[in-house]
C-alpha cells in the first residue's frame, strides 16, 4: 500500500524549512539550472501525468468484472476483464521504468553539474577559506545538500504532480460511484492525519538529535582513524576514557534509532488500523446500500480498493509546501558556495610572464589577512563561525628586496615575524594589500594563477602525501610522465635507490599523508615532484629542519641539485643555509629590520647577531 509511505514521507519532514525566505532571483536561478534538462523534464513530467491516472483503471475494472461478469455469469467478461487487469499492471510496470530512467537521468545529470561547480569554486578559494572552513561541512554541501536540490526535480516534482492528480481523479470516480460513501470517506481524513501528525512532530525533532549525534561520533572517528590522530590518542590519550566517550555517542545514537524505530512502527500500524477502520466503515454502509439495492457488488468494491488510493495522496498534499521549501533551501544552500568569489583571481586581461631564469622583485609590500567574511562563509564555519570576524591587523609593512636569477634570499627571524607570509604571497596563496611583486618585471597580479604557480616550485618542512602511488604524487599536475623521466627525478633527489627496492617499486602506496614514509623520504620525493615540475622559483621552508643527520645528507645533496641555476627564497633554519645566501633577510614584527650576507651582519649589532648567538652558535662551531 503506497499511501501510508507517502505520508510518512511528507509528515516527517523538517517543517522549520518553511521559515526560510528565499528568493525570487533563486528561484530564476534553479530554473535556469533546470534548461539543459528540459526536454527530459517535459517527458518526465507527462509520464508522471499518464501514470497517475491509472490509479483508478484497476479498481474500475474490478467493479466492471463483478458487475458485468461474474453477477451475469458471463465468462468471457471475466477473462477479458482479467486480462485487462494483466494488461494495465504490466503497462504500469513499464510506465514505471520509463518515470525511473528519466528521473535518473535528470536528477544525476543535475547531481553531477551541481558537484562539478562545487567542486571548481572550492578548489579556487584562496588559503584563508581552507583555514577556516571545515571539511565536513565542505563535503555535506557536496552531498546532502546537492542532492535536496536534485529531489526538486525528481521526487518533489513527481511527488506532487502524481499526489494532485490522482486525488482529484480518484475523489471524482468516488463521487461518480457513490457521493454519499464519497463524503463519509473524506470526513474521516481528519481522523487519518491525526497519527501522522503527531508522529511527524515526533519524529522531526528525533531525527535532528540523530544526525546531531552521528555528527558528533563521525567526528570523534574522523579524527581518530587517520594517522596523526591514531598517533595522537596512542601518545596521549587515555584508552578507557576514549572508549568511554566513543561509547556514551554511539549509545545515543542507539537509543535515538531504538524510539524512531518504535514511533515508525506505531505510525504505519496507527495508518494500517485507521485504514481498516474505514474499510470497515464504507463495507458497512456500502454493504446495507448493497443490500438495498442502492449500490452494486462491483461498485462497492472498488470504492474501497480506491479507498486506499485516497488518503496517502492527500496527507502528502497537506505538506506539499514543506516538500517544496525543503528542496529551495538545499538550492540556497547550494548557491551560497557557488556565490563565494575567490579573493584571489585571474586578471580580465592577463600578461605572460616571460620565460627563463627568473627576477624576483618586492616593492614596498604591505599585507594584511583578509576578513572572515571577504574569505568564508559562516555557515561552513560552525565552531569559528563567530570567531575573528572583525578588523585584522597588519602583517607585513615595507617589504623590498631584490632577488636575480640564481641567488638565494635567506629569511631568518624569530617566530610570527612573517617569514612563512612573505612565502605565501609569491605564489598568490593571498594578494598584497599595497605594493607589488614582479616576476620578471610582471606583477603577479597581472598574469593568471596557472602561468604564475607554473613557475613556482614549493618544498615545506612537512610536505604532503597522497594517499596513492608514489607515481601518482610524482605526477601531481601533469598529464603524463614517462618512466624514465620519473627515474632520472628521484636518482637527483637521492631517492631511487629506496623506490626500486620496494616490491610495487613506482605503484607503491605511501599510505595516508606519506605516513609509510619517513621525513627525509617524504623530503626527497616532494623534491623529486618539484623537479619535475621544472620551475624558475622554488620556495624552501628549510627542509632538512627536522630530519636526523644521515637524511639530512641525502635531503641536502637532493636540495643542490634543486636549486642550481633557481631563484630561490628559503625560510632558513640552519647556518649551512644562510651562509650559502646572496642576502639574508632579518625580520621581526612583519618589517625587514637588517639585511647582508652572513658576514656582514655578523660585523655589526642586531638582531641577526642574537639569534646567531642563540641559534647557530653551536652550529659554527
Amino acid at each position: 500500500m503506497q499511501g501510508p509511505w507517502v505520508a510518512f514521507r511528507a509528515l516527517t519532514a523538517d517543517k522549520s524549512v518553511v521559515d526560510n525566505k528565499i528568493s525570487r532571483e533563486t528561484r530564476n536561478r534553479i530554473f535556469r539550472f533546470a534548461k539543459p534538462f528540459a526536454k527530459d523534464i517535459y517527458i518526465f513530467t507527462t509520464i508522471v501525468i499518464f501514470e497517475a491516472t491509472l490509479v483508478v483503471s484497476q479498481p474500475l475494472l474490478f467493479k466492471f468484472i463483478i458487475d458485468e461478469g461474474v453477477s451475469k455469469s458471463q465468462a468471457n467478461v471475466v477473462i477479458y476483464g482479467a486480462m485487462a487487469v494483466a494488461g494495465i499492471a504490466l503497462l504500469s510496470a513499464v510506465i514505471s521504468m520509463a518515470e525511473r530512467l528519466f528521473s535518473s537521468r535528470i536528477g544525476e545529470g543535475l547531481i553531477f553539474n551541481l558537484r562539478s561547480l562545487i567542486f571548481d569554486k572550492v578548489m579556487r578559494q584562496s588559503v584563508a577559506f581552507f583555514t577556516r572552513a571545515q571539511t565536513g561541512s565542505l563535503v555535506s554541501r557536496l552531498n546532502s545538500d546537492v542532492i535536496g536540490a536534485q529531489q526538486a526535480f525528481t521526487s518533489t516534482l513527481s511527488s506532487v504532480l502524481s499526489n494532485t492528480i490522482s486525488t482529484v481523479i480518484v475523489v471524482a470516480t468516488m463521487a461518480y460511484l457513490s457521493w454519499e460513501l464519497t463524503i463519509l470517506s473524506i470526513l474521516l481524513l481528519p481522523v487519518f492525519l491525526f497519527p501522522a501528525k503527531w508522529v511527524g512532530k515526533r519524529l522531526q525533532g528525533l531525527t535532528r538529535s540523530q544526525m546531531a549525534s552521528n555528527a558528533e561520533l563521525s567526528q570523534q572517528m574522523t579524527e581518530r582513524f587517520n594517522v596523526s590522530g591514531a598517533l595522537l590518542s596512542m601518545l596521549y590519550a587515555n584508552r578507557k576514557k576514549e572508549l568511554s566517550d566513543f561509547e556514551g555517542k554511539a549509545a545515543t545514537v542507539r537509543d535515538v534509532g531504538i524510539k524512531i524505530a518504535l514511533i515508525n512502527r506505531f505510525f504505519f500500524l496507527s495508518l494500517t488500523l485507521i485504514g481498516s477502520l474505514a474499510t470497515a466503515i464504507i463495507y458497512g454502509f456500502g454493504g446495507l446500500s448493497v443490500i438495498d439495492g442502492d449500490l452494486s457488488i462491483g461498485t462497492l468494491l472498488a470504492l474501497v480498493a480506491l479507498l486506499f488510493r485516497l488518503y496517502g495522496p492527500l496527507t502528502a498534499l497537506s505538506n506539499v509546501r514543506v516538500e517544496i521549501m525543503t528542496a529551495l533551501v538545499a538550492f540556497d544552500r547550494v548557491f551560497e558556495v557557488l556565490d563565494l568569489e575567490p579573493i584571489v583571481a585571474d586578471p580580465v586581461s592577463p600578461i605572460e610572464i616571460p620565460k627563463g631564469s627568473a627576477t624576483l622583485e618586492f616593492k614596498d609590500v604591505l599585507f594584511t589577512y583578509p576578513k572572515a567574511e571577504e574569505v568564508s562563509l559562516a555557515s561552513l564555519e560552525s565552531i569559528a563561525a563567530n570567531q575573528d570576524r572583525g578588523e585584522t591587523k597588519e602583517v607585513l609593512t615595507d617589504i623590498s628586496f631584490l632577488a636575480k636569477p640564481g641567488e638565494m634570499i635567506a629569511l631568518v627571524g624569530p617566530s610570527g615575524a612573517g617569514k612563512s607570509t612573505i612565502s605565501s604571497l609569491i605564489p598568490r596563496l593571498y594578494d598584497v594589500g599595497s605594493g607589488s611583486i614582479l616576476i620578471n618585471g610582471v606583477n603577479i597580479k597581472d598574469a593568471t594563477l596557472t602561468d604564475l604557480r607554473s613557475k613556482i616550485g614549493v618544498v615545506p618542512q612537512d610536505p604532503h602525501m597522497l594517499h596513492t602511488t608514489i607515481r601518482e604524487n610524482l605526477c601531481l599536475g601533469h598529464e603524463f610522465i614517462s618512466d624514465d623521466l620519473l627515474w632520472a627525478a628521484l636518482r637527483d633527489a637521492q631517492i631511487d635507490s629506496l623506490v626500486s627496492s620496494l616490491p610495487m617499486k613506482l605503484d607503491t602506496v605511501v599510505g595516508d599523508r606519506g605516513y609509510r614514509l619517513s621525513g627525509g623520504e617524504k623530503q626527497r620525493i616532494a623534491i623529486a615532484r618539484l623537479l619535475l615540475k621544472k620551475p624558475e622559483i622554488v620556495i624552501l621552508d628549510e627542509a632538512t629542519a627536522h630530519l636526523d643527520s644521515e637524511s639530512e645528507s641525502a635531503v641536502q645533496q637532493a636540495l643542490e641539485v634543486a636549486l642550481a641555476n633557481r631563484t630561490s627564497i628559503v625560510i632558513a633554519h640552519r647556518l649551512s643555509t644562510i651562509r650559502k645566501a646572496a642576502m639574508v633577510l632579518v625580520l621581526a614584527q612583519g618589517r625587514i629590520v637588517q639585511r647582508g650576507t652572513h658576514e656582514e651582519l655578523l660585523a655589526v649589532e642586531g638582531l641577526y647577531k642574537d639569534l646567531y648567538t642563540r641559534q647557530f652558535a653551536n652550529a659554527a662551531g
